[in-house]
């Protein structure tokens, strides 16, 4: 009886066991697969959960290939790739997610170029499918400076997130890069902070002076309350003495909102968001702020050109004597 629950216990851990994508490519198609898999996680860095993804885009691109009678990736046509993303759309797709299988080989397809695998690129004359992309929220100045003043600056907990707010606003950081600064990677004399952000890239953030001062103020009055016996040299530290939590800022922006009267959406990247835009409407060069937003494409960055337009749109309609319905 004993050996049998055993074999029952076993046999559930193998059906409960994640199963690798690669298991499933067709043998022709796998080692160029793999190798670039390799190339993704040692020269990308990029997370596991992430070359999981482009894994299983690959692996569902190749057995498609397959069936259509493609020997191995040498054979690959884009007449045969377009065909295999007209079943994605056949099959009902997202188009986000077609954009995003797409992507994957796209980089697939540029890696066994730059490996001299293949002389041609076979994606580079596919369409992308058009996406409608939804323009971040932002919020105004004057929203942001009644954000920033919400926290009571007489306790160490309004000192800390009155720091978490600025440093969020002034280096345009996202929640996990703020979640993930360590004292030793943030110099206030010299202002800037030093972050890891997706794939763990590291990049420079410049501080402005307001920040430096808000975390001047939290290291010396605010930090000390929260330190307890097994506090590390994280900069930002919660009621038990460990780091904040990503959940814990986005409660904490959320809740500071409120009290400032603010009505909009309130999402993890808020100020991030209004840090770019406002960085644009002031001049700054885009490639610029790409580059202090860890971008690794500037048309991620461009998104902000497209908010700056649609609020340019609104003042005009608004404001203008000629914009409004009726007008002669």
């Amino acid at each position: 009886m004993i050996c049998v629950v055993i074999m029952l216990g076993f046999a559930l851990l193998v059906l409960t066991m994640p199963t690798d994508p690669l298991d499933k490519i067709p043998e022709a198609f796998a080692e160029p697969v793999e190798s670039f898999l390799g190339w993704l996680e040692l020269e990308r860095g990029l997370s596991k959960n992430t070359i999981q993804s482009y894994a299983s885009d690959l692996v569902q691109c190749a057995t498609f290939l397959k069936q259509e009678g493609v020997a191995d990736w040498l054979a690959v046509s884009e007449g045969s790739v377009s065909a295999w993303t007209a079943q994605l759309s056949r099959k009902d797709y997202a188009r986000t997610s077609q954009a995003r299988k797409l992507s994957a080989l796209r980089m697939f397809a540029k890696h066994l170029v730059r490996e001299n695998l293949r002389k041609d690129d076979f994606t580079e004359l596919l369409g992308a499918p058009k996406l409608s992309r939804k323009l971040p929220e932002v919020l105004t100045r004057e929203e942001v400076e009644r954000l920033l003043n919400a926290p009571a600056q007489t306790t160490p907990h309004g000192l800390r997130d009155r720091a978490i707010l600025e440093l969020f606003y002034s280096s345009g950081l996202r929640v996990s890069e703020l979640c993930g600064i360590l004292f030793q990677n943030i110099d206030l004399d010299e202002g800037y902070v030093r972050v890891f952000g997706k794939g763990s890239k590291e990049r420079i953030a410049p501080i402005g002076s307001a920040a430096i001062k808000a975390v001047r103020d939290y290291v010396a009055a605010g930090r000390p309350q929260f330190i307890k016996a097994k506090t590390g040299s994280e900069l930002f530290l919660s009621q038990q003495g460990r780091a904040i939590s990503r959940k814990m800022v986005w409660v904490l922006i959320k809740g500071y909102a409120a009290k400032a009267g603010i009505e909009k959406p309130i999402k993890p990247h808020l100020l991030r968001h209004s840090f770019a835009t406002h960085l644009l409407e002031g001049g700054a060069d885009l490639r610029a702020i790409q580059e202090m937003l860890g971008h690794s494409d500037i048309s991620t960055t461009q998104i902000y050109t497209s908010v700056q337009a649609a609020r340019l749109a609104d003042e005009h309609a608004l404001y203008h004597p000629r914009s409004k319905q009726g007008s002669e």
